[in-house]
C-alpha cells in the first residue's frame, strides 16, 4: 500500500504533463510531450486513493494493469518492483504510456469529484525507468520446438502475441509487409507522438531474445497460405484496419484530395531518410482542410503545420462534446468530453456539426469546399441523426483536402480466399464462435482483424488473449 496515501488527494492538485513551447516545436517532429519527473511522480502518486475495489484496475484498463500497488511502488521508487509488477499484465508500457486515452483514468475514484490521479504518466515513468536502469531486455527464452507459429501482422495486437507466445517457450516468426516492425507505429504515428527510438528499441530488445522478424513480406502475396502451414503448425493474424472511410460525393476525384494514411506514412519514411517526392501528399503553402476530427484527424492536423501549411482547417460532423462528464456517461464509464490534442493549440481552425457536401475544382485540381452544419436529432428509434439545417451552406477555400474519417477494417487480404475465410460487411473474419479461432483449425486472429479498428490499449490486450488460444496456454504458462 502507497503509506503516503490519506487525505493527499485533497491537498495536491493533479499535475499535467508539459508541452514543448508550440513556436518550437512546429520546426521538427520530436515529441512534444514533457513528461513528469520522477519527483512530481512521486508526488502525484501520492494522491492514490489506494481504493478497497480499484476500479481503475477492473474496469478502466483493459489489460488489468494492478493499478495502485504500482502507484505505491513508484512513490517509494521502487522501480524495478513496479517494472516487474507492470510487465505482468502490459508487455510494452513504454507505448501505451504515451498513447493511451487512459481509460483507467476515466474510472479512477478520485475522478469522481476531483482530477483523477495521472496513472498514464505514472505508467510512462515506470517503463522509461526500466529502459534507462537496464531492467530490460530479459534474458533469451529456452524455446521448444513446437509449436512453431507464424504471426502475420507486427502492430501492438501481432506484437504482444509474439511476445506472450516467446515467452512461453513457444518459437515465434513475425511477417511484415512494411520495411520495419511495429504496424501504424511505425508509419500510421507521428514522430511527435511517439519517437521511433521508443519504437525501435523494443524492436531490437525483442530480436535480441529470439523472435524473428521477416519484413517486407506480404502474407498471402509473397508467401502463400500453403507455403506457410507447410512450415509453421499454427498461423495467427494479425493485421492493422488500413481500409479507410472515403467519402463518396461529387468532385471526389479531383487531384489534391487524399487520404489520412498514405500522407503520414510518406512524412514518416522521410523522418527515415526513405525520399519521396510525392507533391500531392505534401502540405507546404496550401491552405489545407482536415475532414475527420478524431486522433487519425489530429495526427494530421499536427503534419500538415510542420510541412509548411498555409493554414489548416478542420470539419468534424458530430457535435462538440461537453467539456465535462455528460449524464449519459456516468463514472466509471469512459466520457465523451472535449479533449483537445496538442496539434490543435498549434493553429487549426475546426468546426463541429459540419457536413461535407461537394468538392469544386479548377484545372482539375481541389480549389473550394461546400459544406452544410447539421444538428442531430433523435429518430423514431432514439437515435441522433444529423438533418441539414436550412440556410447554413456555405463554403471555404482548400488546395489540399485530407479524408481522416476513421478506418472499417482489415479490407480485402488475398490470404483470406487462401485459406477459405469469409469476412462480414466490415471486412472483418468472421468466427464460427466466440474466441479467437477461425473456421481453418490451424488459423487463429487477433486485433483489428477480430474485432475493427480500436486503440492500442486493446489490440495489446487482444493480442496476449489470442497467444493463450493459439499457443495453447494457460495462464500462468504466458506471463510476461
Amino acid at each position: 500500500m502507497n503509506e503516503s496515501a490519506g487525505p493527499s488527494f485533497l491537498k495536491i492538485p493533479r499535475r499535467e504533463p508539459r508541452y514543448r513551447p508550440i513556436s518550437e516545436r512546429i520546426r521538427d517532429f520530436e515529441p512534444v510531450e514533457q513528461p513528469l519527473t520522477a519527483a512530481e511522480i512521486r508526488e502525484q502518486t501520492s494522491r492514490c486513493m489506494n481504493c478497497g475495489t480499484p476500479f481503475c484496475h477492473g474496469t478502466g484498463c483493459p489489460l488489468a494493469n494492478i493499478i495502485p500497488e504500482l502507484n505505491a511502488l513508484a512513490a517509494h521508487g521502487r522501480w524495478k518492483e513496479a517494472w516487474n509488477l507492470l510487465t505482468e499484465t502490459n508487455p510494452f508500457p513504454e507505448w501505451t504510456g504515451r498513447l493511451c486515452p487512459a481509460l483507467c483514468e476515466a474510472a479512477c475514484i478520485c475522478g469522481l469529484h476531483d482530477s483523477a490521479v495521472t496513472i498514464r504518466q505514472i505508467e510512462r515513468l515506470i517503463a522509461d525507468k526500466a529502459f534507462e536502469m537496464g531492467f530490460f531486455p530479459n534474458s533469451p527464452v529456452r524455446l521448444r520446438n513446437r509449436p512453431r507459429i507464424a504471426i502475420m501482422g507486427s502492430g501492438p495486437a501481432g506484437l504482444a502475441a509474439a511476445w506472450r507466445l516467446h515467452r512461453a517457450g513457444i518459437p515465434v516468426t513475425i511477417f511484415e509487409k512494411a520495411d520495419r516492425p511495429g504496424g501504424l507505429l511505425q508509419y500510421g504515428i507521428p514522430d511527435f507522438k511517439l519517437s521511433r527510438k521508443v519504437l525501435d528499441r523494443r524492436m531490437q530488445a525483442m530480436e535480441q531474445c529470439g523472435i524473428r522478424f521477416e519484413t517486407g513480406v506480404e502474407i498471402g502475396v509473397d508467401l502463400s497460405a500453403r507455403f506457410l502451414l507447410d512450415r509453421f503448425d499454427r498461423l495467427l493474424l494479425a493485421g492493422g484496419a488500413q481500409q479507410p472511410r472515403d467519402l463518396a460525393i461529387p468532385g471526389r476525384e479531383l487531384e489534391g484530395i487524399v487520404l489520412a494514411l498514405p500522407f503520414l506514412t510518406r512524412q514518416n519514411r522521410l523522418n527515415r531518410g526513405r525520399p519521396d517526392p510525392d507533391p500531392r501528399l505534401d502540405a507546404r503553402d496550401r491552405t489545407v482542410l482536415i475532414i475527420g476530427g478524431g486522433d487519425t484527424g489530429s495526427d494530421c492536423v499536427g503534419t500538415a503545420i510542420r510541412q509548411g501549411a498555409r493554414s489548416v482547417h478542420q470539419f468534424e460532423i458530430l457535435p462538440r462534446p461537453p467539456d465535462t462528464r455528460p449524464p449519459d456517461a456516468p463514472w466509471p464509464q469512459w466520457p465523451r468530453i472535449l479533449r483537445k490534442s496538442s496539434s490543435y493549440e498549434e493553429g487549426c481552425e475546426g468546426r463541429w456539426n459540419v457536413k461535407t457536401t461537394r468538392f469544386e475544382g479548377r484545372n482539375g485540381r481541389v480549389h473550394r469546399v461546400h459544406a452544410v452544419e447539421v444538428e442531430w436529432i433523435p429518430d423514431p428509434m432514439g437515435k441522433s441523426v444529423p438533418h441539414e439545417k436550412p440556410n447554413s451552406a456555405f463554403s471555404i477555400p482548400a488546395d489540399l483536402v485530407i479524408l481522416a474519417l476513421g478506418f472499417l477494417g482489415p479490407g480485402p487480404q488475398p490470404i483470406f480466399s487462401q485459406l477459405g475465410l469469409e469476412t462480414d460487411e466490415m471486412g472483418k473474419i468472421r468466427r464460427p464462435e466466440g474466441g479467437h479461432g477461425t473456421a481453418h483449425p490451424s488459423v487463429w486472429i487477433a486485433g483489428d482483424m477480430a474485432n475493427g479498428p480500436s486503440l492500442v490499449v486493446r489490440a495489446v490486450a487482444d493480442g496476449l488473449a489470442a497467444a493463450i488460444e493459439c499457443g495453447g496456454l494457460e495462464e500462468k504458462d504466458s506471463s510476461s
